[in-house]
């Protein structure tokens, strides 16, 4: 599945819009001549895989906004530079508003599939299938809602006018919803697709989500326990190559268990450039001085480590992840002047090679590259980081790191650690395995630290300041309720810190 149908916005945005007298008009569908057969019913749940392409969802530059509002990055002309600095409020970011709507557009399209597929005739395998894709995908984006806003109104039946009044559910209410659609989708989806099905939902893609939402919520066992089912099916595997799993010539690979699907003309974004020449998102200092030794020792106390030559004998991960000043990327060596604003660039995102010239003819701002939601090295993370918080570090969660380990080229754990030293060990593995993927914003959060990673600055590769940024514990932990909501719902309440 490259790409989403292309019937599917005429088949829905015309269903709302017709004239008293013009019953059933001939050309275009109607609520009374729509949902009648199985292609509607597969265009309404490519509709609802469409919302996927939201850039403040899963489309376009959101790892890159999510990075720039972390240690990892600095956020220069940032949908995200608000948050960064903690300059936010409900009205002056826009990220914080089209978050809401387009997560909110895509679960009324699944209330809307799942409210009508009953009632059509098809194959009751397929019928099983489509309701399962269009349960886990309400319930990622209600994940995408729960993860910064908190309670949001829970709303399960297809639009109406009544649901602009409701009320915001709590932040445990809206957990459960998630959870029971996951399990619900888990138990009715296949493990794999073939043909032009590829891309789409699977249990694999179920219990992972519902592994990595119990992580956030600190649910230890049930999230190792989640996490576990999807090591357990053998399904997916590492990739053996670390740069090449984000490479579009390996899109859909072993490792990658959900993706946003891209397909050139239809759907495009811009990442080449936005992670590459405008900067947006520019790696900082405090990320690249984080990457081990290739010995599996900091900078601060490994022996292999040269001022002089800073980027030898790094984690191989750093290279792989991002271009520093003397490396090699599209061809040629990286200087400081390619990228101003910090020194670094981003390469996971972007389809360039590091001894090869772009091809001739690439336009830039024009990329087809799936954007990864899921994949099982982050399934490997959650699973050590709840068995080590459930148990402590048994034999299962060094096996777990030590395959993220072995990939990347570095040697594996120490022996012997104690559950604390493990955590810390989970916690820096986590921010170098997934650098510039957007998770280490969730990271940061849940662990409770962003006061102290957050109220920081922000350097470049020569050590001197390029951002201030700040992170007010009391409020930033959550994101505003958006103004454009609360002025249409007076019922919605504002998260604490925030004016209404």
């Amino acid at each position: 599945m490259k790409k989403y149908s292309l019937l599917l916005l005429s088949f829905l945005l015309n269903a709302c819009s017709q004239s008293i007298l013009d019953v059933n008009p001939t050309d275009r569908f109607t609520d009374q001549t729509f949902w009648q057969t199985e292609e509607h019913a597969v265009a309404g749940l490519n509709a609802i895989y469409n919302s996927l392409f939201g850039g403040s969802l899963h489309g376009g530059q959101i790892m890159g906004e999510l990075e720039a509002a972390t240690p990892n990055a600095y956020a220069y002309q940032s949908a995200t530079g608000n948050i960064a600095r903690g300059i936010h409020d409900a009205s002056n970011t826009p990220i914080i508003n089209t978050r809401w709507n387009q997560a909110y557009a895509g679960i009324g399209r699944a209330n809307t599939l799942l409210e009508r597929i009953p009632a059509i005739q098809m194959s009751e395998t397929n019928k099983k299938r489509y309701i399962g894709e269009a349960k886990f995908l309400r319930a990622l984006y209600y994940f995408d809602l729960w993860s910064v806003y908190g309670g949001v109104p829970v709303i399960v039946s297809a639009p109406d006018a009544e649901q602009g009044t409701l009320p915001r559910n709590s932040a445990d209410e809206v957990l459960a919803q998630i959870l029971k659609d996951l399990d619900e989708a888990a138990a009715d989806l296949p493990k794999t697709y073939s043909g032009n099905d590829r891309g789409r939902a699977t249990s694999g893609a179920a219990l992972a989500l519902k592994a990595r939402t119990l992580l956030y919520a600190s649910r230890w066992a049930e999230a190792a326990a989640a996490a576990k089912s999807v090591m357990d099916a053998k399904t997916y595997t590492l990739f053996p190559d670390f740069r090449g799993l984000f490479m579009q010539e390996n899109e859909g690979n072993t490792e990658v268990i959900f993706d946003v699907q891209y397909k050139n003309p239809e759907y495009v974004h811009g990442n080449d450039i936005n992670y590459d020449q405008f900067n947006g998102f520019a790696p900082v200092l405090d990320l690249v001085n984080d990457f081990y030794m290739i010995d599996g020792k900091p900078i601060t106390s490994s022996p292999l480590y040269n001022p002089a030559k800073p980027y030898e004998n790094r984690d191989p991960r750093l290279n792989a992840t991002i271009m520093t000043v003397g490396s090699m990327f599209k061809g040629r060596p990286v200087i400081a002047t390619t990228y101003p604003q910090t020194g670094f660039g981003l390469k996971k995102g972007t389809t360039y090679k590091d001894n090869e010239a772009p091809p001739a003819g690439k336009v830039d701002n024009i990329s087809d590259l799936n954007n990864i939601v899921l994949r099982y090295g982050e399934v490997l993370l959650n699973y050590a980081e709840a068995q080590n918080e459930a148990t402590g570090p048994d034999a299962s969660v060094y096996e777990a790191l030590n395959l993220l380990r072995a990939r990347a080229g570095m040697p594996a754990f120490p022996a012997g650690l104690s559950k604390d030293q493990m955590r810390q060990e989970i916690r820096h593995e986590r921010r170098i395995e997934t650098a510039g993927e957007g998770l280490y914003y969730f990271d940061i959060r849940r662990w409770r630290i962003a006061e102290v990673v957050m109220n920081s600055e922000a350097k470049n590769w020569l050590g001197n300041r390029v951002d201030t940024r700040t992170f007010d514990p009391a409020r930033d932990y959550l994101w505003p309720i958006p103004t454009t909501a609360t002025q249409l719902n007076q019922n919605l309440t504002q998260n604490p810190g925030y004016n209404q």
